[in-house]
């Protein structure tokens, strides 16, 4: 599976922007993708999604920053040859959605299967089968990236959202919920709560 992350113009996928991606090959997790990209034009674009991401209305239309499309093309040519391309992340429909509908824009082949590894069903399963109560806010799941960073043992980030770090601590979360055990580098001074040490 392939970890991924995307940052974005907005919520939707039709009519916002791709603006990055990041993703990290779980198989081989010194396999990373990274990469940004100028808005299509025509795009709609959201302040609030900027102020998370952190880019700029400058640099969303940098000229000197490769199309969107040539962007998922990197993307898909990276993901040839590794053996297991099934997205997986946080909310992974999200970003495979974005993904999608660039390839769509482009008539760029769609490669990839629908279905994805949610990480949020992850933690949500393990915080049940730990006989503790799933945090909710306004009627739904109140999981998000940060609170699952926090239940591993991570760190909270500390500065707008990026693809490739964001892909970098879901698949760190995954595999210390699963595996009880660290796997990336970038994490290694992080101890593992007890309540994920493997049996």
């Amino acid at each position: 599976m392939i970890f991924v992350d995307t940052e974005t113009t907005g919520v939707s996928a039709h009519s916002d922007s791709l603006l990055s991606i990041g993703a990290v090959d779980f198989n081989n997790p010194e396999n990373e993708f990274y990469g940004e990209c100028r808005i299509y034009e025509g795009a709609h674009v959201s302040d609030e999604a900027l102020t998370v991401n952190g880019f700029s209305k400058e640099s969303i239309v940098d000229v000197h920053k490769m199309t969107e499309k040539a962007l998922v093309e990197k993307f898909i040519e990276w993901t040839k040859g590794i053996s297991d391309v099934t997205f997986a992340g946080e909310n992974p429909s999200f970003d495979r959605d974005f993904i999608r509908c660039a390839c769509e824009r482009y008539h760029l082949a769609w490669p990839f299967a629908y279905r994805t590894i949610d990480l949020h069903s992850v933690a949500l399963a393990h915080i049940l089968r730990s006989g503790r109560e799933a945090p909710v806010k306004k009627g739904h799941s109140a999981l998000n990236l940060d609170s699952i960073s926090v239940m591993v043992g991570l760190p909270l980030r500390q500065e707008a959202h990026n693809a490739l770090f964001d892909a970098q601590i879901e698949a760190e979360s995954f595999h210390r919920i699963v595996y009880g055990q660290k796997f990336l580098p970038e994490f290694k001074e992080y101890e593992i709560p007890e309540s994920l040490h493997t049996k």
